[in-house]
C-alpha cells in the first residue's frame, strides 16, 4: 500500500507539473514529465518484483511460520484498497500512459492481495508453511508482467520512436502519391506525450504547383487518415526539368521517398 501511495502521488504530480503552460524555453512545457513518472513507476514495479522474489526464496530456503488469520485479514484489506483505487482511475478512462502507469502499479497490488487471501487460506486449513512464498513467487510473475508494456511504451516515447498504432511507411506512401508530390524526405513521425503524436517531413512538389494548396491538402489527409493533428511540413518546389520516379513495391527507409 505504501508502494501504491507513492505510485498514485507521483501520477498526481507529474500530471500537475505537464499541466503548466509551455514557455519560450520550453516550448512544450513539462509534457513529458507524466512520460517519465509512467517510467519511474514501471522501474518501482520491476523492483518490487525483484524483492518479493529475493524475500520468496530465503522463506523457501527456512520456511517460517506465517500466522494465516493476519495474512488473511492484510490480504483483503489491501484488495477492497486495491479495487477503490482502480475504480477511480479506471473511470478516468484517459489514454494517458502515466494514468495508466498507476492503474497497472494498483491492478499489480490487487492481484497480489488475491494470492495473499489464497495463501492465508492455504495456511489456515492446511498449515502449509510453503503456500505463502510460493504464491509470493508467482505475484511476482505477475508484477513483472504487468511492468512490461509500461516500460516499453515509456522508453519508446522516450526515445522518439513511432507511435505503436501509426505505420511510418504507410504514411510516407501515402504522401507521396498525392498528385504532383514530387518527393518526400527527412519524415519524422514521433510522440510528445500520450495521445499528442506529431509529424514533421519536407515535401517536394512539381514546379507548377501550388505549395500552400498541397500543404493544406496533406495535412487534411494526415489528419483523416492517420490522426495526425500536430504536423510540420515545409513543402518546396522541385528544381526544374527534376523527374518524378513512382514509389516502388518497398518502400527505402535511408533515402527520400520519391
Amino acid at each position: 500500500m505504501l508502494g501504491d501511495a507513492g505510485s498514485l502521488g507521483l501520477a498526481l504530480f507529474a500530471a500537475w507539473l505537464g499541466s503548466r503552460p509551455a514557455t519560450p524555453e520550453r516550448s512544450f512545457g513539462y509534457r513529458r514529465a507524466e512520460i517519465l513518472a509512467a517510467l519511474a513507476n514501471g522501474v518501482a514495479l520491476v523492483a518490487v518484483a525483484i524483492w518479493i522474489v529475493v524475500e520468496a526464496i530465503q522463506r523457501l530456503r527456512d520456511p517460517l511460520e506465517p500466522s494465516g488469520g493476519w495474512v488473511l485479514a492484510v490480504g483483503v484489506a489491501g484488495l477492497a484498497l486495491n479495487l477503490g483505487a482502480a475504480r477511480l482511475l479506471h473511470r478516468r478512462g484517459s489514454q494517458s500512459l502515466n494514468v495508466q502507469g498507476a492503474l497497472r502499479h494498483v491492478l499489480a497490488d490487487a492481484l497480489g492481495s488475491i494470492g495473499v487471501i489464497l495463501a492465508g487460506a492455504i495456511v489456515l486449513l492446511t498449515g502449509w508453511r510453503y503456500a505463502d512464498p510460493l504464491v509470493a513467487l508467482a505475484i511476482a510473475g505477475l508484477v513483472l508482467a504487468s511492468s512490461w508494456a509500461l516500460l516499453r511504451d515509456s522508453v519508446a516515447i522516450l526515445l522518439e520512436s513511432a507511435p505503436r498504432d501509426v505505420d511510418a511507411e504507410a504514411i510516407g506512401r501515402a504522401m507521396i502519391e498525392v498528385d504532383d508530390v514530387h518527393e518526400v524526405h527527412d519524415l519524422h513521425v514521433w510522440t510528445i506525450t500520450s495521445g499528442f503524436p506529431s509529424l514533421s517531413a519536407h515535401v517536394l512538389v512539381t514546379p507548377d504547383a501550388d505549395c500552400h494548396g498541397k500543404r493544406r491538402e496533406l495535412e487534411q489527409l494526415l489528419e483523416e487518415r492517420f490522426g495526425l493533428s500536430h504536423t510540420t511540413l515545409q513543402v518546396d518546389h522541385a528544381p526544374s526539368g527534376a523527374q518524378r520516379v513512382e514509389l516502388g513495391a518497398t518502400l527505402p527507409r535511408k533515402t527520400p521517398l520519391r
